[in-house]
Formats: structure tokens, C-alpha cells, sequence
């Protein structure tokens, strides 16, 4: 049986048919490759012009009701509605019990949105049992749901809508409704607000569709600040999630995903209550048609489907000068900053050693060059050190391996001050042979050089999605200041 899976999100659409992952974000060259003209969205102000869905209509007519195959898929509001008028009302008003509750007719096959993020964590997972909690954050009302380990669904929307209020955060602070990554950065540099504190127990007591608050009103940044705003709300998350995740603890597995999952110091806080901890790689909406196919699989065919870390396109290439590794990582401890692409392209938003930028952790100015001179990106925003996974215990404050970038945690040393966030914090990524063993071995060529056993690694982009093609990391490497390009096993210069 053939399955075929779509994610029509209101961001973020992908497909996945067990073996090729395709963001269409890296295609379409469109960041989170919303379902509208690039023009008719205004990030500060979120203001869509609802009658444009071009990208949106050709998602759906080119992937909707395939005949041959069983088609999976889940939904946003904003993502299907150009297709309303073909969707059973059955699928519309389908709410699971259970983790494997399902709609099936006509060879389509649908599952629930936070569904999908959770099965793609557990399947994922390799646990035979674990709690689960999805937390989205933008889009699907918001929601957040626990799974114990007999797969059974608890909605705690109402009293978690951590997603909710980043997004709200995000907005208010002039970042956009996709920019709490951003606000995160800024935890950092902040300090504890009772005030702030305060107006975050009121705006999510009770049913936030019922309250009619001006958040502008209540929120005064003017008075109290903005790193102090995001590191209030880093801890009025942390403290909710003791308060509301803790109690309904099942067993010492634990699965995370949504896009909230994407919060480091959360991730490593529920590391101190649970003895394993699994957040997989597209953790947000990007990864929903990987969890959609999975769930279809595992119910259709009785089959657990773990799917590939990198799974885009292998491309053909080939050049002039061979990379030699202990020479370009020399080039790194010189000063140089690379620019490296290797291989199919990684599933979700974080380079995990196939689209990245490569420098040297050890010099306390790189985060503003690269900032400034690369990603032309606000200059707080820090960077990851990917580290060698037998050394990471030397250099971070951490009890295991991280290989997905998806934890932050307290920096032991003073000797990489270029991957050190202003908190003596780093999100970092371990790296072996097993999972990426090119990756890995020019970070080793740069231990051998300088004996510290990382590099930075940030995504290989400027300002747009990771690149996907070698004309596009080409493209990229020509406007930016990157000093050297190393596609495959070649060398480019300027």
C-alpha cells in the first residue's frame, strides 16, 4: 500500500512518502512558506490579505485525493481553505481519543493535527512506552495535549496555552507571529518581573477565547523592558509546565514536540523529571506530514516507520579542487568562516551538519561577524557549538547527548566564548560518526588542530529558508561574506 502524506498547514506545508521530505519552504524559497503572496503578509503587523492563496491552491490541487494511493493528511483552518468544500465533515469535526484514532474514506486517511506531532515523536522515539506532550505554537487553536503511555489524549488547552502566549508575546514585541525563536534569544539578557508575571496568570486563566483583553494595555514594555518581558516568560513557562505536565508523569519516558518544543531551557528542565527525554529533529509543523505518514503506517500496515534525520534530495555535483579536511579545518582555526554542504538536506529548521556555516567557537567576536556580515540577523542572537558526543561532558552541564540542537544548557568553560549566549548558556549538538560521519570528521580535524572537540554551526542561510540546491549555496556563498564553500567532497573559492 502505497501512502502519500500532506500537511496543509497555515505554515510550514510539507509532504512526506517514507523516504523524501519536502519542505516547501526550501523550493518555493518562501520562509515558512506561508499559504499567500510573499507581499500580502506583513510580518510586524500579521495583517494577511485573506483573498490571496496562490501557493495555497496549488498545494492543494496538486496533492489532494491521489487515486492509486491512500492519501494522509492533516490541517490548519489556514491551510485548507481553498478545499473546505472537499472535505468530509467527518474529518472536520474528528476529535481523537486516543493517540491511533483515525478517519478513513474514499482512500483518505485523516488524523488530527497535534496527532501527528505526537505520533512523529513517539514512532520516532524508539520507546515502547512514553508520555507525550505537543505543544503547538501558532496555528491549531493553539493547543497542547498529554499522552500517557496507554495512548490515551488529554487536552490541557485551556490551561497550558503556552503556544499561545509566545505567539502573542512574539507579536507584541514587534517579532511576528513566527518570531518566538527570536523573543528566546532575549531570555538571556533579562531579569525576573513580578509585574510581568502577574499579567501572564491573567491573560491565560480561564478560556482565552472568552477574554477580551488589550494585551498592548497590559503588557508595558516601555516601563519594564524587553529582555526582562522574555525571561519572565521563560519562567512562567517552566513553572506551568511543573505546574500542569509534572502531576500527570506516567512513566521515565518522555516525547516532545510541537512548536514549543523547540524551547531549549524548557527541553532541558524536563530532563531533570524524566530519565529520557526524545525531541526529534522538525519538531514544529515542518515535520507534520513525516508524523502523518507514520500514523498512517503504523494503523494500515502495522508497520513503525522511523524516518531519516536527512531526507531531502541528494544532488549530483562535481569540481575542480578535492576537499582536503585538515586544511579546511586549519582555514577554520585561522579565522575563516565555511560555508558546508553536504548530502540530502536535514528534515526541519535546525542544520545538523549538511547546510551549514562552520567557524571557529573559540573567537569572542564571531557571533558578530557572522551576525552582521552572513545571517544579517539581530546581533543577540547566539549560536550552536557541535560538539564531539564522547566530549560534550567535558565542556557542558548536560546528562545526554543533544544531536538534534534541542536543549540549552550551562556552559562549563571560558575557552569557546563565540558559542557562549550572554547567560554562560549554549544549545548544543552532539555529534558521532554513526549519525553524520563527514560532519563528524571535520570537527575532529579541528580538535586535532586546536584541542577544543567543536565547531559553530549555525543553518546556511541569509535572511531566507536553508539553502537547498548547490546553486543556492553558491548563490549565497557569493553575497554573503563566507570565506570558503565546500560542496561534497570539492572546494570553492572567490
Amino acid at each position: 500500500m502505497k501512502i502519500y502524506s500532506v500537511a496543509l498547514n497555515l505554515h510550514d506545508q510539507n509532504t512526506y512518502d517514507g523516504v523524501y521530505h519536502n519542505q516547501r519552504e526550501r523550493h518555493t524559497r518562501f520562509k515558512h512558506n506561508l499559504p499567500y503572496y510573499a507581499d500580502a503578509y506583513a510580518h510586524q503587523s500579521d495583517i494577511l490579505n485573506t483573498n490571496d492563496y496562490r501557493l495555497n491552491k496549488e498545494f492543494v490541487e496538486e496533492y489532494w485525493k491521489k487515486k492509486d494511493d491512500v492519501l494522509a493528511f492533516t490541517w490548519t483552518q489556514g491551510g485548507i481553505r481553498m478545499m473546505r468544500d472537499q472535505i468530509d465533515k467527518e474529518f472536520l469535526d474528528f476529535t481523537p481519543k486516543k493517540l491511533f484514532d483515525y478517519v478513513m474514506k474514499d482512500n483518505v486517511y485523516y488524523i488530527d493535527h497535534h496527532q501527528s506531532h505526537a505520533t512523529y515523536a513517539f514512532l520516532n522515539s524508539g520507546f515502547d512506552i512514553s508520555d507525550i506532550v505537543a505543544i503547538d505554537g501558532i496555528g491549531a487553536k493553539f493547543r497542547c495535549i498529554f499522552v500517557d503511555k496507554d495512548k490515551n489524549i488529554k487536552d490541557l488547552s485551556k490551561e497550558l496555552p503556552l503556544g499561545w502566549l509566545w505567539n502573542q508575546m512574539s507579536k507584541l514585541t514587534g517579532f511576528g507571529s513566527l518570531g518566538a525563536s527570536k523573543l528566546m534569544g532575549l531570555v538571556g539578557y533579562g531579569s525576573y518581573n513580578q509585574y510581568y508575571y502577574d499579567v501572564f496568570e491573567t491573560i491565560i486563566s480561564g478560556d482565552i477565547k472568552e477574554k477580551k483583553y488589550d494585551i498592548h494595555n497590559l503588557i508595558n514594555i516601555e516601563k519594564y523592558g524587553l529582555e526582562s518581558l522574555a525571561f519572565t516568560l521563560q519562567k512562567f513557562t517552566i513553572d506551568k509546565i511543573k505546574e500542569h505536565i509534572y502531576p500527570l508523569k506516567s512513566c521515565d519516558n518522555l516525547c516532545l514536540a510541537g512548536g514549543v518544543a523547540y524551547n531549549g531551557y524548557m527541553n532541558e528542565e524536563f530532563t531533570k523529571h524524566y530519565n529520557n527525554v526524545f525531541i526529534p529533529p522538525a519538531v514544529g509543523d515542518e515535520g507534520q506530514a513525516i508524523g502523518v505518514y507514520q500514523h498512517a503506517d503504523y494503523v494500515l500496515n502495522n508497520n513503525i516507520h522511523k524516518s531519516e534525520t536527512f531526507a531531502g534530495t541528494d544532488y549530483e555535483y562535481k569540481g575542480d579542487e578535492k576537499v582536503d579536511y585538515t586544511e579546511i579545518a586549519q582555514s577554520i582555526a585561522d579565522g575563516k568562516i565555511i560555508g558546508w554542504f553536504q548530502g540530502k538536506s536535514e528534515s526541519g529548521n535546525r542544520a545538523l551538519g549538511n547546510r551549514s556555516i562552520l567557524a571557529d567557537p573559540r573567537n569572542p567576536k564571531i557571533k558578530s561577524i557572522i551576525n552582521d556580515t552572513i545571517k544579517l540577523r539581530e546581533d543577540f542572537r547566539p549560536f550552536v557549538p557541535a560538539v564531539l558526543e564522547e566530549h560534550y561532558k567535558e565542556y557542558f552541564d548536560t546528562n545526554s547527548p543533544s544531536p538534534y540542537m534541542s536543549r540549552i544548557c550551562k556552559v562549563k568553560t571560558d575557552k569557546v566564548p563565540g558559542i557562549t549566549h550572554v547567560d554562560n548558556t549554549a544549545r548544543i549538538q552532539t555529534v558521532n560518526k554513526q549519525f553524520n560521519e563527514k560532519f563528524y570528521n571535520i570537527i575532529n580535524e579541528f580538535y586535532k588542530i586546536t584541542g577544543i572537540p567543536m565547531l559553530l554551526n549555525t543553518s546556511f542561510n541569509c535572511q531566507e529558508p536553508i539553502v537547498e540546491t548547490p546553486e543556492e549555496a553558491i548563490r549565497t556563498f557569493k553575497k554573503t561574506a563566507l570565506d570558503l564553500l565546500v560542496i561534497g567532497d570539492y572546494v570553492v573559492r572567490k
